[in-house]
C-alpha cells in the first residue's frame, strides 16, 4: 500500500468512526500533506523508515517556517494519531512521534465582552426581518454558548419550546440540550413569522439567508461585524466571543465548572477550566482597585 492509500483510510475511520466534521478533517489532512512532503524530499518510501528523529526533523523545520507552538503541536498530534492506526492494522511496528515534545505555545486568554457591552450590542433597533434575525442569531449565540457551526445547523425542530431548551448537535455529532432564557425565547418568537415568509418550502433551517437557504458561517460572522460597529462596541466581534462571554459570566455567577462544561459541550473539563483564569482575572481586578493593601 502507498502513503495515500493509508491515509485515505485513516481519513475513512476519522470521518466514519471519529466522526470528525469536514473543517477537523481538512485541518488533519493539511498538517498530515505537510509532513508527507517533507518525507518525500528526504526519500522515505514506507512508515517503517520513519523515527522520532525524523520527526524531530519535521517539528524542526516547519517552527524555522514560523509555525506557532499551538500549530506545532496540532501537526504533532495528527502524527501520532495516524501511527496509531496504522500500529492497530499492523502498516507500522512503532509510533515515532510518541514522545517528541512541540515548543510550548504560550497561553492566550479567550476575549470576553463585558454585561455592559453585550447590552449595548444587544439593543440594536429594528423590526425588519433582519433585525429580527441578527437578534434571534445573538440572543441564542450569548444566551446558549453556542459555537458557529451549531447555530448555522440548527433546524426548526431543534427548539422545545415546552422545556425552553434547544437540541445542539456539536463536535462528533455529538447532541446536547441546552436551555435558553426569556431574551432568546423572545427574539425567536419576533423572527419565526418572517422566516416563514422568505424561507423554501423544504428548508429545515432555523436560520436563513434573504434567498430562503440556511445561513452560512461567514454570513453570520459579517453580520455580527456589522452590528458591534454599528453599536460601538469598540471591538472587532467574531462568534466565538459570545460563547466565551456565555461561559466565563456563568461562571462568574455560579462557580459550577462542571454545569459550564456540560452546556458548552466539552469533552474534557480541562479545556473548560480555561475560564476558570479569566474568572481570577476578574477578581484580580476587582482587588487592585478596591481593597487599601493594592491602592496607591
Amino acid at each position: 500500500m502507498s502513503f495515500e492509500s493509508d491515509l485515505n483510510d485513516f481519513y475513512s475511520y476519522l470521518e466514519s468512526e471519529r466522526r470528525y466534521s469536514p473543517h477537523t478533517l481538512a485541518a488533519y489532512q493539511r498538517d498530515l500533506n505537510a509532513f508527507i512532503t517533507f518525507s518525500q524530499q528526504r526519500e522515505f518510501v514506507n512508515w517503517t523508515q520513519m523515527d522520532d528523529l525524523h520527526v524531530r526533523a519535521f517539528v524542526a523545520s516547519q517552527h524555522r517556517k514560523g509555525l506557532s507552538g499551538t500549530s506545532l503541536q496540532r501537526q504533532l498530534s495528527a502524527i501520532r494519531s495516524l501511527f496509531n492506526h496504522l500500529c492497530r492494522h499492523h502498516r507500522a511496528d512503532k509510533n515515532p512521534a510518541q514522545g517528541v515534545p512541540a515548543p510550548r505555545a504560550p497561553k492566550r486568554l479567550p476575549e470576553t465582552l463585558s454585561v455592559d457591552q453585550l447590552e449595548s450590542l444587544l439593543a440594536f433597533p429594528g423590526d425588519d426581518a433582519l433585525a429580527c434575525r441578527d437578534r434571534a442569531v445573538m440572543e441564542l449565540f450569548y444566551g446558549c454558548g453556542l459555537r458557529l457551526s451549531e447555530l448555522t445547523g440548527l433546524e426548526l425542530g431543534d427548539i422545545d419550546w415546552q422545556q425552553h431548551t434547544v437540541s445542539v448537535t456539536g463536535k462528533g455529532r455529538k447532541q446536547r440540550h441546552v436551555p435558553f432564557g426569556r431574551k432568546a425565547k423572545k427574539a425567536l418568537k419576533q423572527w419565526l413569522p418572517h422566516r416563514s415568509a422568505q424561507a423554501d418550502q423544504e428548508e429545515k433551517a432555523l436560520f436563513i439567508s434573504r434567498n430562503g437557504k440556511r445561513i452560512s458561517n461567514s454570513s453570520v460572522q459579517q453580520r455580527l461585524k456589522k452590528r458591534a460597529l454599528q453599536q460601538g462596541v469598540g471591538i472587532s466581534l467574531h462568534p466565538h466571543m459570545l460563547r466565551h462571554s456565555f461561559a466565563t459570566h456563568l461562571l462568574e455567577s455560579s462557580n459550577d465548572l462542571r454545569a459550564v462544561q456540560e452546556l458548552l459541550g466539552h469533552a474534557n473539563l480541562s479545556t473548560t477550566q480555561i475560564y476558570t483564569h479569566l474568572d481570577f482575572q476578574h477578581l484580580a481586578g476587582v482587588y487592585d482597585k478596591a481593597h487599601p493593601r493594592s491602592r496607591k
